[in-house]
Formats: C-alpha cells, sequence, structure tokens
C-alpha cells in the first residue's frame, strides 16, 4: 500500500472549498528603501494577501519564484501553517537561517492577510482575539535616511550614520541635543527610546576593549537624556552586536547608573553561553534579540537564562505563526516579549497584531522618522499612534494594503509567478 503523505506536503487544495494561490508578485521599492522587498499573493477569487521582509531582498524574492512557488501556486492559501511547516522542513536540509527564513516570512504575512480578509476579521482576532485595546510603543532614535536611501544602494545593517541637522532626525539630535530630544520625546508622550551610543567606538578599535575617555564621552549624552526626562522614559541602549564579552562589560559598567530597561546586542549573540555570562555579570536586564531567528534558538536563551526579554521580528524569524509560537514560548518562562521594527511598514503592522493577541508582549519598537518621512510612499494607511501607543488595526487582514504603484511591471527587480 502507498503510504500516505502526511498533511503538511500536500501541496494541492486537500479541500473542495479551499481558495487557490494564482499569482505571486514581489518587487523591491529601490527608490525608498532598496533593502525592502515587498509582495502579494492573488488567489482564484481575487483576494490579494501582502508581505514584507528586509535584507538580501533578491536573494528573498529568488527562493519564493524558483522554489516556493512551486507549492504555493494551485495550493491552498488558507493553509498556513501546512505551509509554513512544509518550507521550513525543506529549508532545513541546507540551513534554515537568512534569505531562507526571510522569504518564509514574507510568504506567511501574505497568506495570514488573506485569511483575516477571507474572514472579514483582523489577524489578531483570528490569534485569540484582543488583550489590550492598544499596544505600547517606543521610538528608536533613527533618522529618515536610516534605511531609506532613494539612490537605491543598499547600506549596511547596523551601520547607521548620526544623521544630518533637521526635522526626525534622532540619532544626530541624540549627540547633539539630548536634553532637547528628551523634552521632543516626552511633549509626544512617548514612553521609552532606544539608543545606539557606542557604534562609532566600536568602529574605531574593534569592539574588543574601549578607551576608558572615549566610553565616558559616548556615554554622555545617554545620561543627560535620564537627566532630563527622569523616570519619565524608559531607555534601550542597542549595540547592533559589535562588541565582544570585555568591551560589553565596560559598556554595562557605565550604563548602571542610567537604568536602562534593556541592554539589546551589546555582546555579539552567537554564543548564548557568554550572552547568559554577561547577563550574569552585567546586572542589567538583557533582550536577546531579532537576531536570533528560530524557535530552537530561543528556547536554549531561555534555558539558559540568558534573556529578560526576548525581541521577534515577525518578517525574518518565520511570520506571524512563527512569532507568536516564541512569544508563547517566552511566557512559560515569565520572560516577555516585544516586537522589532526597524525595517518596513508591514512588520510594523504584523508586530502590532503580534502584541494585540499575546499577553506576554509588552512593546512595539517603531521609528518615527520613518512613520513620518516614507512609509506613506509604501503603504496606504499609517498606524494610528497618539501618547506612546498605537491603535489596533480595524480592517480585515493586516489592516493595511501595499501602494499599487510599488507592483508596478516595469520596477526593477519585479517578478511574478503564475498558475
Amino acid at each position: 500500500m502507498k503510504p500516505t503523505q502526511p498533511q503538511e506536503y500536500l501541496p494541492a487544495c486537500p479541500l473542495g472549498s479551499a481558495l487557490r494561490i494564482t499569482k505571486i508578485e514581489t518587487s523591491i521599492p529601490h527608490r525608498v528603501m532598496p533593502g525592502l522587498l515587498l509582495m502579494r499573493i492573488t488567489t482564484e477569487d481575487g483576494t490579494v494577501g501582502f508581505g514584507e521582509t528586509y535584507y538580501g531582498p533578491t536573494a528573498a524574492a529568488a527562493l519564493i519564484h524558483d522554489w516556493m512557488s512551486d507549492r504555493l501556486l494551485g495550493a491552498d492559501a488558507l493553509s498556513i501553517e501546512s505551509h509554513w511547516r512544509f518550507f521550513y522542513e525543506r529549508f532545513g536540509n541546507f540551513g534554515i537561517g537568512g534569505a531562507e527564513m526571510r522569504a518564509i516570512s514574507a510568504v506567511d504575512l501574505a497568506l495570514w492577510d488573506i485569511l483575516g480578509k477571507v474572514t472579514g476579521q483582523p489577524i489578531y482576532r483570528l490569534l485569540g482575539g484582543p488583550v489590550r485595546s492598544k499596544v505600547d510603543i517606543y521610538n528608536s532614535c533613527g533618522n529618515p535616511g536610516y534605511g531609506a536611501n532613494p539612490t537605491g544602494r543598499v547600506l549596511w545593517p547596523g551601520y547607521g550614520s548620526q544623521g544630518k541637522p533637521g526635522a526626525l532626525e534622532d540619532s544626530y539630535q541624540l549627540f547633539h541635543d539630548p536634553a532637547g530630544l528628551a523634552h521632543e520625546l516626552l511633549a509626544e508622550g512617548q514612553q521609552g527610546v532606544k539608543v545606539w551610543a557606542f557604534d562609532e567606538l566600536a568602529h574605531r578599535h574593534g569592539g574588543m576593549r574601549l578607551p576608558l575617555d572615549e566610553l565616558k564621552k559616548a556615554v554622555r549624552p545617554l545620561e543627560i537624556l535620564r537627566e532630563t526626562a527622569g523616570d519619565a522614559l524608559d531607555i534601550m541602549v542597542d549595540g547592533h552586536g559589535f562588541f565582544m564579552l570585555p568591551a560589553a562589560r565596560q559598556i554595562a559598567e557605565v550604563l548602571a547608573p542610567i537604568k536602562p530597561l534593556w541592554l539589546e546586542d551589546i555582546l555579539k549573540i552567537d554564543n548564548v553561553s557568554t550572552l547568559a555570562d554577561f547577563r550574569h555579570h552585567a546586572g542589567l536586564p538583557i533582550s536577546a534579540s531579532e537576531m536570533l531567528l528560530t524557535r530552537p534558538q530561543y528556547l536554549e536563551a531561555l534555558q539558559k537564562n540568558a534573556a529578560d526579554y526576548v525581541m521577534v521580528d515577525p518578517t525574518w524569524c518565520g511570520g506571524i505563526s512563527e512569532s507568536i509560537k516564541i512569544c508563547q514560548l517566552a511566557q512559560g518562562f515569565n520572560v516577555p516579549s516585544t516586537t522589532h521594527d526597524c525595517t518596513g511598514p508591514l512588520t510594523l503592522f504584523a508586530g502590532i497584531h503580534i502584541n494585540a493577541a499575546i499577553p506576554g508582549c509588552c512593546y512595539q519598537e517603531t521609528v518615527r522618522a520613518h512613520i513620518r518621512s516614507f512609509y506613506n510612499e509604501l503603504i496606504d494607511e499609517l498606524p494610528e499612534i497618539r501618547s506612546g501607543q498605537v491603535s489596533l488595526p480595524t480592517r480585515p487582514g493586516l489592516g493595511v494594503a501595499v501602494d499599487e504603484r510599488c507592483f508596478d511591471r516595469d520596477q526593477p527587480h519585479y517578478r511574478v509567478s503564475t498558475l
């Protein structure tokens, strides 16, 4: 007797009422964010689901069109878990990190968007319903040019410059007028702020050890930020993974008086045991971050007591499907979770849905410089943010649509696969 294939390996629609996928499109908005991959999946009844991922967009697009489309086209768009598991296990045969997880993430967002539209519900309702009416946010101190580049040149992640004087140049203002930045954020009702104050030290000295005089100078803007804001702002400090253990301990020592809510990627997290040791000696809360890409990696960090917070990026770690599982996993360890967005508008909306539905989620990252300068070139509606909180989307699915112009066939790197 021929063995029956497991359900997750069935590429065709198993039910007569299934909704078949007929078209998959990807595009890179190279004049806005050249590192961003946008996608849309269309079903036979005309329902459209949107997804995205960030970094290596042509690599992720190649995986989607050259391989994943062979399973998806003609298959049931609502079999989200089936598709997710199939791709995860097949990619696992040669490595599951990087472009593979980003490709899965983009597809997963689009399929959840379709499910929401078919059922007429926002995604957070399909995840069990809202546990909060609004989601707390914090502002990451980027600038309008951090991640966006109208020249089409892709910039290196974690190498954001200080920027230049001007509106929404939060990174520049942090270094040149931290008191003014604090007053501005407080006037908006912001609850928290994330900064990266030590990157230039790493670039100059390699991230292994830091001259004490330069370290004290680098921390001074954060001291002024805390002196000005008092206890009214949470301060998070991101090291972008530039530092090894001795330098990470130096940074933790000078940051202790500031009482940061967490230290994020001060230490490279490619060795979880070292991260656990750093957490033990630093005496400060640690966020094990979006640099972890799979549930087993998060599980190791939790089991080794390496994190006080876990941060997920829903367009890097496997989409909404895997993000909610990671957040629920962390909740089982009594560790809160947060969602990352320094990358793209659909990542932000996906994170809002996750925060809305998962009790253990406590913060959504935002970059006001992105939201207020170029997100409106990519999507049809910006999130509603007031007094440090974002309202829950009310439209079905993700609650937002990608601008039709982003899928112009004449755009560079536009690709389409059809049934």
